[in-house]
C-alpha cells in the first residue's frame, strides 16, 4: 500500500537500510511477495509512521527483545524457524501515541503526515532541481522537491498548507494548480488545468485530470479527464471514464458507513468526508456516478446509468449487486491490453491472486 510518497515496505527498507526483506502474509498472496529467510532478522508490524526516537529502538533491538504498542508487539528481533511471540524475553512498553494506519480511510486521513516524513526521508542532502520562471509559486521554495527529469510549465504551486513534490520524469501540464501537501510519483502526468488539492499522493506511471483532493492513487491508474475525486484511495491499474465524479459528503452531513470486507456489513466511519475505495483493475463508464462511501471490487466494471450501490463486487460486469461476473478470461485480456501500454505484463503470479479472488465469496 502506498501514502505519503513510499509503500510502506518502500518507506522501511530505506529508514532500516535493509537489502533483505520477506513477507509474511495471506496464503494466496505468499508466491509474490518474498518468504523471510529462516535465520535471525527483524520481525516488523510496518503499518505506522515511527518518530526518531522508536526508530533508534528498532535498530537497538538484540535478539529475544521486543517493542510493545498497546499490548501488540509491533517490532522484534528473533529467529523465524522458530519464531513464536513465547520466545520472547524481554519486552518494552512504548508510551507515546503513534500514527497506526488500521483501516483503509486512514490512509487519507492521515496522508499529510506521511507526505512531510517522506519528504524529509527522500530529500536529505539533496538538491532539487530549480523551478522553471513560467510557474507561479506561493509559499516556501524550500518546501518544494523537483527530481531529474520533471517538468513543470506554467502551472501554480502553493506550499503554505504542506510541500510539494515531483518525482522524476513527472509532467504537470500548463494551467494545473498544486496546492500542498502533495507528491506526485514517478512518470506520473497532471493534465492540464488540474486542480490537485492536498493532501494528495498520485502513484507512479499514473495521469490525473480535472478535479481531486486527499487522493491517494497507489499507481498505473488513470483519472485522465475532468470529474471530482476526493477523500478516496485508488488501487493499481483502474481507469476512471471522462466525467466520473465521486460524492465525498452526504446531504444530510451525517456520518458516512463503509463496508467492512471482514465483517461482512456496513460500519460507520465515524467520518464525514469519505469518497471512494476502489480495488485494482476497477474501471468506470463517462460519466459515472459514485455515492459517497463506495466500496469498489478488485476488477469491477461500473457503467450502469444512475448511482451504483455503494458496493460493488469484485469483478462486476455493470456495477449493480446482481449483475453477472466479468468473465475470468477476457478480463485477463483487457488486463493484459492496459499493462502492455505501460510495458509491463500479467504475470502468471498475478493470475493466480486475480483467480483466487475471483472465486472467492
Amino acid at each position: 500500500m502506498r501514502m505519503g510518497m513510499l509503500t510502506f515496505s518502500q518507506r522501511w527498507k530505506l529508514l532500516l537500510e535493509a537489502k533483505n526483506i520477506g513477507y509474511l502474509t495471506e496464503d494466496y498472496l505468499q508466491e509474490k511477495y518474498t518468504t523471510p529467510q529462516k535465520k535471525e532478522g527483524l520481525f516488523l508490524v510496518p503499518n505506522f509512521i515511527p518518530t526518531r526516537d522508536i526508530l533508534e529502538k528498532i535498530k537497538s533491538l538484540h535478539k529475544g527483545e521486543a517493542l510493545v504498542y498497546r499490548n501488540d508487539i509491533i517490532a522484534a528481533r528473533a529467529t523465524l524457524d522458530n519464531f513464536q511471540f513465547g520466545n520472547i524475553e524481554k519486552t518494552r512498553d512504548i508510551k507515546e501515541n503513534l500514527i497506526f494506519i488500521k483501516n483503509s480511510t486512514d490512509l487519507f486521513t492521515y496522508n499529510h503526515l506521511a507526505i512531510n516524513f517522506d519528504f524529509d526521508l527522500l530529500t536529505k542532502n539533496k538538491t532539487s532541481h530549480k523551478l522553471s520562471i513560467t510557474n507561479g509559486l506561493l509559499g516556501n521554495p524550500d518546501d518544494i522537491f523537483i527530481e531529474e527529469g520533471a517538468r513543470v510549465e506554467f502551472s501554480t504551486l502553493n506550499t503554505k498548507e504542506g510541500k510539494i513534490y515531483i518525482g522524476k520524469e513527472a509532467e504537470i501540464m500548463e494551467g494545473s494548480h498544486l496546492r500542498g501537501p502533495v507528491a506526485i510519483g514517478e512518470q506520473a502526468k497532471i493534465n492540464m488545468g488540474a486542480k490537485v488539492y492536498g493532501a494528495t499522493t498520485i502513484g507512479p506511471h499514473s495521469r490525473i485530470g480535472g478535479e481531486v483532493s486527499n487522493l491517494i492513487v497507489f499507481g498505473f491508474s488513470n483519472k485522465g479527464h475532468d470529474g471530482f475525486l476526493g477523500n478516496s484511495v485508488i488501487g493499481e491499474w483502474c481507469n476512471l471514464g471522462a466525467g466520473t465524479n465521486s460524492s465525498n459528503l452526504k446531504n444530510n452531513y451525517s456520518p458516512v458507513k463503509l463496508w467492512d470486507y471482514r465483517k461482512e456489513k456496513f460500519e460507520t466511519t465515524k467520518m464525514q468526508f469519505v469518497g471512494v475505495i476502489m480495488g485494482d483493475h476497477a474501471k468506470t463508464a463517462i460519466n459515472s456516478q459514485l455515492n459517497t462511501g463506495t466500496s469498489v471490487g478488485v476488477g469491477a466494471n461500473i457503467f450502469t446509468s444512475g448511482f451504483p450501490p455503494n458496493l460493488i463486487p469484485n469483478f462486476s460486469w455493470g456495477g449493480n449487486r446482481n449483475d453477472e461476473k466479468f468473465s475470468l478470461e477476457k478480463f485477463y485480456e483487457s488486463a493484459e491490453k492496459m499493462m502492455e501500454r505501460r510495458k509491463c505484463s500479467l504475470s502468471k503470479t498475478d493470475k493466480s491472486i486475480l483467480k483466487f479472488i475471483y472465486l472467492s465469496k
